[in-house]
């Protein structure tokens, strides 16, 4: 499954064992993520039949650099998508991208990274122009959006898998990062849905 929709089929699936891996093999099955991933599955489906030497050679006619493993991550490294090298920066995105339903306290991330809040806020200045506490913001909304645009858990239970306290506040938040309810975003899309079924 691609990383955009893991979280919102794990909040609709919880009994459903998910995985951020580009390809997953389970016994006679085979899936992949999307994009270059089935690429990569097709790989190692040639590596595992006709070898490495075959493989290598149908990669490089695609001019696909790297065989990728199961194992290896959908998204791209933070380093390499944000262009950032510092590591405790590093660390504390790995952090808040963590998805927990419980978002850790800024200052918390500063401690576990070893800096102090104002050491955190600093490089989140230098490297990103914009304050921890708005980053962290704008990767839980974003979570929440994909979650409210691709299940139909109430407002409420997105609210809260996205670590918001109240219905109310999350709202506001959302309003004051999309323009609009989260509630007008759901009515946005089943508006166009039913405009193209007719």
């Amino acid at each position: 499954m691609h990383w955009e929709s893991l979280a919102a089929f794990s909040e609709r699936f919880p009994r459903v064992r998910t995985t951020s891996d580009i390809f997953a093999i389970d016994g006679n099955r085979r899936t992949c993520s999307g994009g270059t991933a089935a690429l990569d599955l097709m790989l190692q489906l040639i590596t595992e039949r006709e070898g490495r030497t075959l493989a290598s050679a149908v990669s490089e006619q695609f001019i696909h650099p790297r065989i990728r493993t199961m194992q290896d991550p959908q998204r791209m490294a933070v380093q390499s998508r944000l262009g950032v090298t510092n590591e405790r920066l590093i660390a504390a995105i790995d952090l808040m991208e963590s998805g927990s339903d419980e978002p850790r306290a800024i200052q918390s991330i500063a401690a576990t990274v070893g800096l102090s809040p104002r050491q955190l806020e600093r490089l989140f200045d230098r490297y990103l122009r914009v304050r921890p506490s708005h980053y962290y913001m704008k990767l839980r909304l974003d979570r929440a959006r994909s979650m409210l645009l691709q299940t139909t858990k109430p407002v409420l239970d997105v609210a809260v898998a996205c670590g918001f306290a109240s219905a109310s506040h999350f709202s506001r938040c959302y309003r004051s990062e999309f323009g609009h309810r989260p509630r007008d975003e759901r009515a946005a899309v089943a508006g166009d849905v039913r405009r193209r079924v007719r």
